[in-house]
């Protein structure tokens, strides 16, 4: 009775079946045949060998005495709806856990053309008959060429003109085999499709499909593509192409680390999105390269010159920086210290401040340009290679999970048809309101750690100034090094680090769970809500605290007698004499380099264990075969959004790159080095590991060379200050920089709340101290405002940045002139193709209306009949 009704097409709810005695039959592949495994570990087959396996579904074979029996009838459903609608299935047990039922979707050919169609998928009308012009890069193929795979392993892809698949017009399109006329991505990628829309449940207006949802609830324990073989072993199946082991050994494998990409094969085997993914990651880290080399070039400059600097001399010379008494830095605990106790800061700083970094970040200004130019180029070749062209917003599906709660109706403005929506005007303002003030919250959040770190900077470097230097006087060669303003810098940018981390991993779960909430209608539109939003927060999560260092610290401290406190009770914290731009460097390196750790664990560290532990937990007997399908069920899946996260990691370092880049020369450098491994990492990760499946850059660095550095002050101070009528040099020179550049105060101004309580051994009768900043002496007539140094500084500060961004935008705007977005062969191409496309459907109407034309025929009253 129960094999009966269940052929009904279900046509019924879930039943409550009466309290009866007798025990219910084994139903569970009452739809479909149960093969027994034929012992071929490598078939992507069925048992008969012909029909190619599309798919895989695994679920556990429950009792329904124990469990509930509305999971056994959804997977009924979802059977019958699946072979309903055409497709063809085959169930097998497992060799490992006899509870596991693999079942098996194969679409016949029928069905691949009809979908096809609906998703519309370009494929080719004839091979590509365009000669190819030569570019004037060419050259450097002649180089590259040695670092290609070998085309005895991986041809070169045959180039095809392409279009729109209909079924109607098949007898136009190259079909050669129609089992490699779709390919496996392909088929995967249309199986897919059906599987997030077959029904399993209806409920007055409510309707449930799709095997996303019954994946999380446990109904399947996993759907996936199989792989077409082992990674690192041949598959013994003759007709099998082995694209897995030959992406293993030419791409992902340690050894092939510095051979060129094979994206045409990445492309065929995991599809557009992936194929996209490395191609863009590969041509960031080739453009890498040239500012990697600028970059540490600039960095061996200012090491091999920190000896030489005339500023950082006179900072570390005994007669000069050791006769300077500077203002102690926080209220009474702190006492006066000596300039020349920085000298080793300040060597360190001559390294990353200098010449070579003015002219290093001019050209990153100018290298993010070049790469979004030479990007959009390379990308129209791919897009155009690749058939994503012509993809049409209008042309995408649904998401089944909105699909699934259209219950509302509306007129299309475009149509002026009623159509099903899920949700109202008001619904959808107060949906998209609700994820707009969550995004503004965490954002909030964001910015109140920022200011608790500041405050625990404060508070912070307060003990360390009156316990450090006693604590290290065992230590006599670290004091030096070991200040309270280094390890102040140290431990706020690990704590920020780790701050970070946890506020990324918390706002991850709450921007997916608003993105659902808002239920966007395309996978592009849930894509691009999700990115808008991640990126937010990640751009505020990541440099916020690097901002406050680049442009706030050390800019709002008044002066010793009238210092600023921050809520009413912590004083702002200053500065080192050399400025900054050293604590900056700290805080990317900390947060760039342990970034970049935290995802290697996350990413191929945990999925390598998670699958080591799943073998040992399931490991079988030697001489058990296994078959492909459980072998691909042994691995880790792919989230939905994980690559989503790697094209957020590389953004986020991209920013990193472009934007802080003035304090930091070698973060192109560690980037490369990073971009270098992460290729590899991703390509054996998701071949081994896992189932199948910048103008904002031109201001900051602009403004970090302005304002964090010190290098606007010391140009005006050589060319303006040195001489007369400001200096007593007879030409331009750097000698007495760092006496003109701190202020002096009198200690007798000092405010009962700030007057140190102590005073050293050295401090003899002085009466007065120095503090960083441009102001008048005590004395005179405006004593302690600011003086026309500071003015020209200013002034010279904004024509700087002026003058960057200008340079920089002038460039951009020649560069976009004289580099084409779409290369003239593309271009060729494209209408070619159109070209083809429009000779198909004319020839195609024409013999539509021929053949509904009837013959015209006379009769005897000489009158024409049709």
């Amino acid at each position: 009775i129960l094999n009966n009704v269940f052929k009904e097409e279900f046509e019924f709810e879930a039943m409550e079946l009466p309290d009866i005695t007798v025990e219910l039959p084994d139903i569970s592949c009452c739809f479909f045949p149960q093969a027994e495994f034929n012992g071929k570990s490598d078939s992507l087959f069925f048992n008969d060998g012909v029909r190619r396996i599309d798919f895989v579904l695994v679920y556990e074979d429950e009792d329904m005495k124990e469990i509930d029996k509305n999971r056994t009838f959804q997977k009924r459903k979802v059977s019958a709806s699946l072979m309903k609608m055409g497709m063809e299935l085959e169930a097998a047990r497992s060799v490992v856990d006899e509870k596991l039922l693999f079942v098996k979707v194969h679409m016949p050919w029928d069905m691949l053309c009809t979908y096809a169609e609906v998703l519309h998928i370009k494929l080719p009308i004839q091979p590509n008959d365009l000669s190819t012009t030569s570019s004037p890069f060419n050259f450097l193929s002649c180089i590259t060429r040695h670092f290609y795979p070998s085309e005895d392993l991986i041809a070169k892809e045959t180039e095809y003109f392409t279009a729109p698949f209909e079924k109607d017009r098949l007898e136009y399109f190259y079909v050669k085999d129609r089992d490699l006329f779709f390919t496996p991505s392909m088929r995967s990628r249309m199986a897919y499709y059906i599987l997030s829309r077959a029904p399993y449940e209806v409920r007055g207006n409510i309707k449930k499909f799709g095997v996303t949802k019954l994946l999380d609830g446990g109904v399947y324990k996993a759907a996936y593509p199989l792989h077409d073989c082992r990674f690192n072993v041949r598959s013994k199946e003759e007709e099998c192409p082995n694209e897995r082991y030959l992406l293993y050994n030419e791409w992902a494998h340690p050894k092939s680390f510095y051979k060129m990409q094979p994206l045409d094969l990445i492309r065929k085997y995991y599809g557009e999105k992936i194929g996209i993914y490395f191609a863009w990651l590969g041509f960031y880290t080739a453009m890498l390269a040239l500012a990697a080399i600028v970059g540490l070039g600039c960095f061996i400059y200012g090491y091999t010159t920190q000896e030489t600097s005339t500023w950082s001399k006179e900072v570390c010379d005994p007669l000069i920086g050791g006769n300077i008494v500077m203002c102690p830095q926080c209220d009474k605990e702190c006492t006066y210290w000596r300039l020349n106790s920085t000298c080793e800061s300040s060597k360190k700083l001559c390294i990353f401040d200098n010449y070579g970094t003015l002219v290093f970040a001019v050209f990153m200004a100018i290298w993010v340009t070049v790469f979004l130019e030479f990007w959009k180029r390379y990308q129209a070749e791919l897009e155009y290679e690749w058939d994503t062209v012509e993809f049409l917003e209008q042309e995408e599906q649904p998401r089944p999970e909105y699909e699934a709660k259209c219950n509302h109706e509306r007129i299309n403005p475009v149509t002026r048809v009623k159509e099903k929506v899920p949700y109202t005007a008001c619904g959808r303002c107060i949906r998209v309101s609700l994820g707009i003030g969550t995004v503004l919250f965490w954002i909030v959040l964001i910015l109140a750690s920022v200011v608790a770190i500041i405050v625990y900077r404060l508070a912070i470097f307060f003990s360390f100034s009156t316990r450090l230097q006693s604590d290290l006087k065992e230590l006599e060669p670290f004091k030096e090094y070991v200040t309270a303003q280094m390890a102040t810098s140290v431990t706020a940018s690990i704590i920020s680090f780790v701050v970070i981390m946890v506020l990324n991993i918390l706002y991850e779960r709450v921007a997916i769970w608003i993105t659902d909430f808002e239920l966007p209608r395309t996978k592009t539109d849930y894509e691009n809500s999700l990115t808008l939003k991640m990126f937010l927060f990640q751009f505020v999560n990541y440099y916020s605290s690097c901002f406050y260092i680049a442009f706030a610290k050390g800019k709002v401290v008044g002066y010793p007698g009238q210092p600023v406190y921050l809520l009413g009770k912590y004083r702002n914290e200053e500065c080192d004499p050399g400025g900054c731009l050293i604590e900056l460097t700290t805080q990317l390196t900390v947060i760039m380099g342990g970034k970049a750790i935290w995802n290697n664990i996350q990413e191929v560290l945990l999925p390598w264990m998670k699958n080591l532990i799943f073998r040992y937990c399931t490991r079988v007997g030697s001489e058990k075969v296994i078959p492909r399908w459980e072998q691909d069920y042994q691995l880790q899946p792919i989230g939905k959004l994980g690559l989503f996260y790697e094209y957020l990691e590389m953004v986020i370092q991209f920013g990193f790159v472009t934007l802080f880049v003035a304090s930091f020369p070698l973060a192109p450098v560690l980037a490369l080095v990073n971009n270098l491994f992460e290729i590899r990492v991703d390509a054996w990760k998701i071949i081994t590991q896992f189932r199948r499946v910048a103008i904002l850059a031109v201001a900051s660095n602009a403004m970090i060379i302005a304002f964090t550095s010190d290098m606007i002050p010391r140009l005006v101070y050589y060319w303006s200050f040195s001489v007369y009528p400001y200096g007593d040099h007879s030409s331009h020179t750097m000698q007495g920089y760092i006496n003109n550049t701190l202020s002096v105060f009198d200690i007798q101004d000092f405010s009962n709340k700030s007057r140190p309580l102590q005073t050293p051994y050295w401090f003899n009768n002085s009466t007065t101290c120095r503090y960083r900043d441009f102001r008048y002496p005590p004395g005179h007539h405006r004593q302690y405002e600011y003086s026309i140094y500071y003015w020209h500084v200013i002034a010279a500060k904004m024509a700087f940045i002026i003058v960057v961004e200008h340079i920089v935008y002038l460039t951009k705007f020649v560069l976009s002139y004289v580099i084409p977005d779409v290369p003239y062969t593309v271009r060729e191409q494209i209408k070619r193709e159109k070209y083809l496309s429009q000779v198909i459907l004319h020839e195609t109407n024409l013999k539509l209306v021929t053949k509904r034309l009837k013959p015209v025929t006379m009769n005897d009253n000489n009158t024409f009949l049709l």
